[in-house]
């Protein structure tokens, strides 16, 4: 008996490049979400997004805004769906409280990275993170042409 193996894939659902652009990522935390039937199937589609996604805090709860799943047409006839709906993000206790306090800073917010699948479950990479000014957003552009530069530099030597 031997036993067919599953392709090694990714697992990422939505990515938020814009937030790495955006700001300064000071920590990451692993949150489950708290998802509806129709979500999952839609989020399995890859109808996912994270743009302009951030997280709030009521009565003690994390919540996710902003974060859009658009439904499938066959999944969703019988739901009243909306896209935009804010989800419950599940963390620790500790967590939250972290989470909570590093919000009180001046400067600091927390966004969503990345929605990814770990074994059967949807997981939402959230992080503390604190604004770019412009001339920071110019000097990381620098930084990745120079990058870039010095790859093409190293090639062109090795061949």
């Amino acid at each position: 008996m031997s036993k067919t193996k599953k392709k090694p894939g990714s697992n990422v659902i939505a990515q938020n490049r814009r937030a790495r652009f955006d700001f300064h990522i000071e920590e990451k935390f692993e949150a489950g979400l708290v998802l509806l039937g129709w979500e999952v199937k839609a989020l399995r589609a890859g109808k996912g997004q994270l743009t302009d996604c951030y997280v709030v805090f009521e009565k003690d709860e994390a919540w996710l805004l902003n974060c859009q799943i658009t439904p499938l047409q066959s999944a969703s006839t019988h739901y009243v769906v909306e896209p935009t709906r804010k989800r419950k993000l599940l963390l620790h206790r500790k967590q939250i409280d972290k989470l909570m306090e590093a919000t009180e800073q001046k400067g600091h917010t927390i966004v969503a990275l990345s929605l990814y699948w770990k074994n059967h479950m949807v997981k939402c990479e959230i992080a503390i993170a604190k604004g770019k000014k412009q001339h920071d957003k110019r000097e990381t552009e620098k930084q990745r042409d120079w990058d870039r530069q010095k790859g093409r530099v190293m090639r062109q030597a090795n061949s």
